[in-house]
């Protein structure tokens, strides 16, 4: 058995001393570890890992523990529900995409940039797991609802301020259906690419990438032919 990382607290190991089955009087209401525990960490790490690998259906709290190295109960002192800790992962993997994001449209060239963030093939393995699991936990799919509906209203905003008049002259689409068209079109390439369908895909990104080059080229000069 790994030895429990250094920075454990005293709660941790106490918590590890036994893997009896915890009783079913054993509550949500009991303390539950500190968030910016190490331990925590290595724990929504290897669960992330066992999903990726594994598929989300392996990632039990007895699966986690052992390959993290640690104990089962002291899993579920961090987190007493499966549930739990499947929020969790999705919930850092939602900051991280948040991140990106704004970085994106921070960056010198944000539509592009975004248009980038949306035909990103790295979270495809986890963001598949996470749909599927949506469809079996409610809990789980209601969160994914929440946190697309803020990143979208963030991407809407940041549009409208962006290149709201231009969207309107030029196509008569609104912010909006923008974001949703970009997230639509980069979502279709990343999940058909990860089952090996690639027909129409480089007709598409070309699609995308004029229309773009038209929303930002400069105004015509008055007068001009």
């Amino acid at each position: 058995m790994t030895a429990l990382p250094a920075a454990a607290s005293t709660a941790d190991q106490a918590c590890a001393r036994s893997d009896a089955a915890y009783a079913p009087a054993m509550t949500a209401k009991r303390r539950i570890g500190n968030e910016s525990s190490e331990t925590r960490a290595l724990i929504v790490d290897t669960a992330e890992l066992v999903i990726r690998e594994e598929g989300y259906a392996a990632a039990s709290t007895r699966r986690v523990a052992i390959r993290a190295g640690l104990k089962p109960s002291l899993v579920h002192y961090y987190f007493p529900t499966t549930d739990d800790l499947f929020l969790a992962v999705f919930k850092r993997g939602a900051a991280q995409s948040d991140a990106m994001i704004e970085q994106a449209l921070s960056s010198d060239d944000p539509l592009r940039a975004l248009w980038r963030f949306f035909a990103d093939t790295s979270r495809t393995t986890l963001a598949f797991e996470f749909v599927a699991l949506a469809n079996h936990r409610k809990v789980i799919g209601a969160e994914i609802a929440r946190h697309s509906e803020a990143m979208r209203a963030r991407q809407i905003a940041a549009l409208e301020r962006l290149i709201g008049e231009r969207l309107a002259s030029l196509d008569g689409c609104t912010p909006a259906g923008f974001s949703l068209v970009l997230a639509g079109i980069g979502r279709a390439l990343v999940m058909e690419g990860e089952l090996g369908v690639r027909s129409g895909h480089a007709d598409a990104r070309a699609f995308v990438e004029a229309w773009l080059d038209q929303l930002l080229a400069p105004p015509a000069a008055p007068g001009g032919t």
